[in-house]
């Protein structure tokens, strides 16, 4: 709006229904899909498809897989570790939620749910403490009996784990197998013949942020035949092997329960079992290493439902056996199918129709896995970071969860919205953090585990490791997800944490080392080489002691700020040359707690926002400290918010220094008055919101989800205003609008008609996108009138809108096509009064500055508008004018022709109306004489003009495909189609089309005129000498 607020002494309050309106998009990408973890389908319909992921929520599909929707928006929780459709009923469904392979980046849930609409609604139906479900059966018998295996919390003891049961349909719920606080339920299985018979793998497993540990005394597999009532274990006695066990993968052969097979961890050697008697007695088939790998993060064991000798195995990849498990093949090839997998659904009414899950998505198979469809249009990326650039359209950067590092545009020029195919890979590995250089559009730095670190060449591709090295040799500390930050002041200048801080003024071609060892350097908590438990598994993902996060003050690039995974907050006033750790200042701060973002205020170089997240420590609470003089004193400024989600990230404005964007695991939060009181972003999936950028030119707010891919907001202008109080009181208020761009378009590569399966991100509409707030009385009846101005001042166009009721209050939305006041086209049918109360649009306004006025019941505001043309164009001023001048000249004889059309429709309208008059008349004796040549005349009259309608329109609904090249609507056809392709001075080609357009219309227009002047307006003149009474109601 054209009021100057002042900014930082306004915090006003934002309503939850005005967030709401203000629309994030969903950008993608879905070609680097994220972990999916349980599928199942409606048992009554195969294309009915239930699709559970890791920390997305759930997706149905009704088409086979074609298309997807969420049905998980509004759930309290994203973590998803197992959906079940009831067997009997399919508008009964199940869902477990926190995902039941505890990896480092494994997201928790919040209990059982339960929906009996087919999954428009959901209930919380219990088990809320379990943290993480795995398994849910169903008794096909009596549905109401539900058991659930549930392995619970991986970061700390807790007694909510083991195997539940419901006999009520989940209104009660009992504990019929537990351990100890370690071990949980990690496989439940039902004899299909007989469902009081279940075999279930208990877990021991107990994880810390740096180590875990699977195996124990916990561990082992119990059979139940009385519902869980009483359990047996079975043990090596049964033919299972010796010592502690750690995690099992249990199968029974649905078309032969008494052959069962399972995956045991053991200290020896992990291996296949099976057994011929339903689980009694166990005997071991085979060590093969194509079996199976890390049993911690995949140990699922599934048997053909037509073949009991049929197995598949999910790990690394999916191996399959056709001889009972003796001898296995890859069914997932890593060069076509993305790797680790956790999730499988055989059909049990179709041989060889597969649908696997793993780290990259879904893929559907039709013969038995030997060849797979990659679902390309699940958008469940999990984003570590994000990043913008500057670039116009501004590019998105992030890395994903086992995906690599990409960019992609955050709206598009190309084709109906955001492709997987303009999104380009920079780097593979498990991406994490991407930092486009400030200045070169060519060059990125990208990130992969463990600290690996490229400059990548985005135009050529050229990628050169630049990952530190300690110039004596000695070891460094590289956290999963290292830490990298650009250096305000020097562009080609990069910060990087292993335990130091490494500085590269030139782009990574040579470091320098600037800190002491900022972490704890505890040695208790290195204990990556010794993770796994019974089976290593040592992969850099619980390297600790580590650096998490580097912030250089954007204020004063002297001072750093630096977070760590052991719990310590250090910040240099002097580029590095000293540090302070602030952590032992701060009240409330857990010890050795995880420090993974820190946002370094732009308005001070001694403030800063700090989110600390301690859920693996078994934490839960929500912390984010805030310092304003260097970290002397603190304050947890959401100490009393009461989230339901651990933090994640945040960022403050860069306009309005009181609002504060906050990510939690289960959305996006706001403050207005500098974190004193937090809302939630209503209108937004539940999701963890990973990262926040704000892309400063557009004004732009970009979420970087772990589970929902990429979201905008566009444009912040409205948001700060109204927190600056300028909508306060006021019934109509507009605010400025984003840059207005004439970009050019152009179809998607390769394909133009995608179909169902093809993913297309949200895209940014196009025109001046002008946001107003409105508060008027729902029975205002009065239009908003709209008036735009040039620069000039001279008023271009006047717009006119009716309102709709719902739409008096709140924000609305004014797109200008940025064109001004035109003529009428030429048209055949009845004039449209209230359209004609806006003007027509005309030519394309050239680049420059524009004002709005927006008037609604006498309140009036204005609102400003920068038009640039597109970048990739370069069409100078004398271009502009030559167009706008050809654009122009066209208005007269439009206008002129519109004008005559007009009256020759309302001429026959008018015959018509007499001609029903005077039939009324024709009978009477009186009248006949009169009426019957009158009547004739009005015939020949409406011939006429209908000669002239065909001549101009052509005939109607003709049936099949019929070219009409001698109407005058063809050649308008054929001229519009040049006029729509103008840009700048036009062509000889498009003069000559221009002119034969021309010649036509004032052919056209001659007739028409030469009509209405003479045989109608003899009839009308003769009408008006006609003695019948009756005539006077007919007006011509």
């Amino acid at each position: 709006m054209a009021l100057a607020l002042a900014g930082a002494g306004y915090a006003q309050s934002i309503s939850p229904d005005v967030l709401e309106d203000m629309k994030f998009r969903s950008i993608g990408p879905a070609g680097m899909s994220g972990r999916v973890t349980s599928i199942d389908a409606n048992p009554l319909n195969d294309n009915h498809i239930f699709v559970g992921t890791a920390s997305g929520g759930v997706w149905v599909s009704e088409n086979a897989g074609q298309s997807w929707t969420s049905i998980w928006d509004d759930q309290p929780t994203a973590g998803i570790g197992a959906v079940k459709v009831d067997p009997t009923n399919p508008d009964v469904i199940w869902v477990g939620t926190g995902e039941g392979n505890p990896r480092n980046s494994q997201s928790s849930g919040g209990g059982l749910f339960k929906s009996v609409d087919g999954g428009k609604s959901f209930q919380l139906v219990g088990l809320k403490e379990t943290k993480h479900i795995h398994r849910i059966v169903i008794d096909p018998r009596n549905p109401n009996t539900v058991y659930v295996a549930a392995i619970g919390v991986a970061w700390g003891d807790s007694p909510h784990r083991g195997v539940y049961k419901t006999t009520d349909g989940g209104k009660t719920w009992s504990k019929v197998l537990y351990n100890n606080e370690r071990t949980g339920a990690a496989d439940l299985v039902m004899d299909p013949v007989n469902p009081n018979k279940l075999i279930c793998a208990m877990w021991e497993y107990r994880r810390w942020p740096w180590v875990f540990k699977s195996g124990g005394e916990g561990s082992g597999m119990y059979v139940t035949l009385d519902g869980g009532e009483t359990w047996t274990k079975r043990t090596s006695e049964d033919g299972l092997p010796e010592g502690d066990l750690g995690r099992m993968g249990i199968a029974i052969a649905p078309s032969n329960p008494k052959k069962v097979y399972a995956l045991v961890e053991n200290k020896a050697a992990n291996g296949l079992y099976g057994s011929n008697d339903g689980g009694f007695k166990w005997f071991k088939i085979s060590e093969d290493e194509n079996i199976g790998n890390r049993p911690f993060y995949y140990s699922d064991l599934f048997v053909d439902p037509f073949n009991d000798q049929t197995l598949y195995s999910l790990w690394t990849l999916v191996s399959k056996s056709t001889d009972g498990g003796k001898t296995w093949s890859i069914a997932t090839p890593y060069s076509k199918v993305h790797p680790d997998h956790h999730a499988i659904w055989l059909n049990p009414r179709r041989p060889g129709h597969i649908i696997e899950g793993n780290d990259g998505g879904l893929n559907i198979s039709w013969d038995g896995g030997e060849s797979w469809r990659f679902v390309e249009n699940l958008p469940v990326a999990q984003f570590y970071h994000i990043r913008v650039d500057n670039q116009l359209p501004y590019n998105v950067y992030g890395g994903m969860q086992d995906n690599g590092s990409w960019r992609g545009p955050a709206y598009s020029w190309i084709g109906t919205g955001i492709g997987n195919n303009e999104w380009q890979e920079l780097y593979f590995g498990d991406g994490f953090d991407v930092l486009p250089h400030p200045s070169n559009p060519r060059i990125a730095y990208a990130m992969a585990q463990e600290g690996s670190l490229a400059r990548v060449d985005m135009l050529t591709g050229m990628t050169e490791s630049i990952k530190p090295v300690h110039p004596d040799g000695e070891w460094l500390r590289w956290h999963w997800n290292a830490a990298i930050a650009g250096d305000p002041s020097n562009a080609d200048g990069l910060y990087y944490g292993s335990q130091y801080v490494h500085y590269s003024p030139d782009q990574g071609r040579t470091w320098t080392i600037i800190s002491p060892d900022l972490t704890t350097n505890n040695p208790d908590k290195q204990k990556a080489l010794e993770s796994g438990g019974l089976t290593f598994d040592v992969t850099g993902a619980e390297n600790h002691t580590c650096i998490l996060t580097i912030a250089p003050s954007p204020k004063n690039p002297k001072t750093l700020w630096v977070g760590t995974d052991d719990g310590n907050i250090q910040v240099s006033k002097d580029g590095g040359a000293t540090w302070t750790n602030c952590s032992p200042k701060i009240k409330g701060l857990p010890e050795g707690a995880w420090v993974p973002h820190i946002h370094a205020s732009a308005y001070d170089a001694g403030e800063a926002f700090v989110v600390v997240n301690n859920y693996r420590q078994n934490d839960w609470n929500a912390y984010l400290f805030h310092t304003k003089d260097y970290g002397k004193t603190w304050t947890n400024l959401v100490a009393k918010a009461g989230l339901t989600g651990h933090t994640l990230s945040v960022i403050q404005d860069n306009e309005v220094p009181s609002i504060v964007y906050l990510g939690t695991e289960t959305g996006l939060q706001l403050s207005t008055d500098y974190g004193k009181t937090w809302q939630a972003w209503k209108g937004l999936p539940t999701m963890p919101v990973q990262d926040l950028a704000i892309q400063e030119r557009e004004q732009d707010l970009v979420l970087g989800t772990f589970g929902r891919s990429a979201w905008v907001l566009d444009d912040l202008r409205p948001l700060r205003a109204m927190v600056k109080g300028a909508a306060e009181g006021r019934t109509l208020t507009a605010f400025d609008a984003p840059l207005a761009i004439h970009a050019e378009t152009r179809v998607s590569d390769g394909i133009r008609f995608q179909g169902w399966a093809d993913f297309k991100g949200e895209n940014r509409g196009g025109g001046a996108r002008f946001v107003l707030h409105l508060d008027v009385p729902e029975d205002s009846k009065e239009p908003l009138l709209i008036d735009l101005y040039n620069a000039q001042g001279d008023v271009i166009r006047h717009i006119e809108r009716k309102l709709d009721k719902d739409e008096h209050k709140g924000l609305y939305r004014f797109t200008w096509d940025l064109a001004e006041k035109g003529s009428q086209r030429p048209r055949w049918g009845k004039r449209n009064e209230e359209r004609e109360k806006s003007d027509p649009r005309g030519a394309t306004v050239a680049p420059g500055s524009y004002t709005a006025v927006f008037t609604l019941n006498g309140v009036r505001d204005t609102a400003r508008v920068d038009v640039i043309d597109d970048p990739r164009i370069h069409m100078g001023e004398a271009e502009w004018a030559a167009q706008i001048e050809f654009q122009r000249s066209l208005y007269g004889i439009n206008q002129e022709f519109s004008e005559a059309l007009t009256a020759l429709y309302e001429a026959n309208e008018g015959l018509s109306s007499l001609e029903r008059i005077l039939k009324d008349r024709k009978d009477s004796p009186e009248d006949s004489a009169l009426v019957s040549p009158l009547l004739e005349d009005i015939k020949t009259l409406k011939k006429g003009i209908e000669e002239h309608r065909l001549r101009l329109f052509g005939k109607e609904d003709v049936k099949g495909y019929y070219e009409q090249p001698e109407t005058w609507a063809s050649v308008n056809g054929q001229f519009g189609g040049y006029l729509w392709s103008l840009r700048g001075k036009p062509s000889s080609n498009t003069l000559n089309m221009h002119a034969t357009w021309e010649k036509r219309t004032r052919e056209e227009i001659s007739l028409v005129t030469q009509f209405l002047d003479t045989d109608y307006r003899e009839f009308t003149s003769r009408i008006e000498n006609t003695a019948l009474p009756l005539l006077p109601r007919w007006t011509p």
